[in-house]
């Protein structure tokens, strides 16, 4: 969530008057994440978000919006969609597509507990229950497809060890696919800065814009190389505890199939490799943009080293 296309206050003024939002009060720069360019925006109505996207397709725009709004409608906290006069969920704004949708609340949670990751397994089960009835359909726009076109384009800026990594993981993925565990829509980025806590709770779960269809076991191994380090800065090893809390809260709800279980340490090396190669690719080939945040690659460099090295499944 960076800035890459900057917004007016007179052009917020005109775009919402297309909108029964009231009027605008404040704008506020959201100057985190990399992808989107994103605005705090209070009216005399409410707090929200303005998203211009930056890279998105306009004709993708609807799979992630509706799935907002289906999830929305179905209990999870999640942002919901706004609908301009014209009944649309995004517009043209600075020319670029652009949607408002409400404001969360809350805090990110920079160090989560064991029960914290309870938590978040049976919201993300919850989740992708939900997520089964949601009828649009779009290939995870990060899986193997987009990891072949990355690694080539960075791997001209890698060592030769990390070349090397690269090259054994991205053989290794293309020997192990699993086209019948279940799948659906899935958030494909839910990190700790991506969900709010309050009272112990999850009370809200937001950026869907990586989502697509994908496995549910995907899903929450992206969840656990984040929420569940050792020390995401130190020691970047799965804690047994907090991993084990998020895997049997996610199980409680939707129960995981043997299957599931056995493809666990590929799913895991699998969200490390992605990770890895969105964040080479952004640090060797970035886009110009105020307030560009670009995240540091070696540390899923180093996760997708320890997890190509333990291969042992969850109990």
């Amino acid at each position: 969530m960076s800035v890459f296309t900057p917004v007016s206050d007179a052009q917020l003024a005109g775009w919402l008057k297309h909108y029964s939002v009231g009027a605008p009060l404040a704008l506020e720069p959201i100057a985190s994440g990399i992808e989107n360019t994103n605005y705090f925006v209070t009216t005399s109505q409410g707090r929200y978000v303005l998203t211009l996207f930056e890279r998105l397709p306009a004709a993708e725009l609807p799979f992630y919006l509706e799935l907002m709004v289906h999830l929305a409608r179905h209990g999870i906290p999640c942002p919901a969609p706004i609908a301009d006069l014209d009944d649309r969920y995004f517009s043209q704004l600075n020319g670029k597509p652009a949607a408002l949708v409400t404001r969360l609340e809350g805090e990110i949670l920079e160090h989560p507990s064991a029960a914290d990751c309870a938590e978040l397994g049976g919201l993300l089960a919850r989740m992708h229950l939900a997520a089964r009835s949601y009828g649009a359909y779009l290939e995870n726009p990060r899986g193997p497809r987009w990891w072949r076109r990355a690694a080539a384009e960075v791997r001209p800026f890698l060592d030769a060890a990390r070349a090397a990594l690269l090259d054994a993981e991205l053989q290794f993925q293309s020997q192990h696919r699993f086209p019948d565990l279940p799948r659906g829509a899935v958030h494909a980025d839910l990190f700790r800065d991506n969900a709010f806590f309050r009272g112990g709770r999850v009370s809200g779960v937001f950026d869907f814009y990586f989502a697509g269809v994908d496995c549910f076991a995907y899903d929450l191994a992206v969840c656990a190389n984040d929420w569940c380090l050792v020390d995401p800065r130190r020691d970047r090893r799965l804690d047994e505890a907090r991993t084990r809390a998020l895997l049997e809260a996610y199980a409680a709800v939707r129960p995981l199939q043997a299957t599931e279980r056995a493809a666990w340490p590929v799913m895991l090396r699998a969200a490390a490799l992605r990770f890895w190669l969105s964040r080479l690719h952004d640090l060797h080939l970035p886009r110009a943009g105020e307030l560009v945040k670009v995240h540091d690659p070696e540390h899923f460099g180093e996760i997708l080293a320890l997890r190509a090295a333990v291969l042992a499944a969850p109990e």
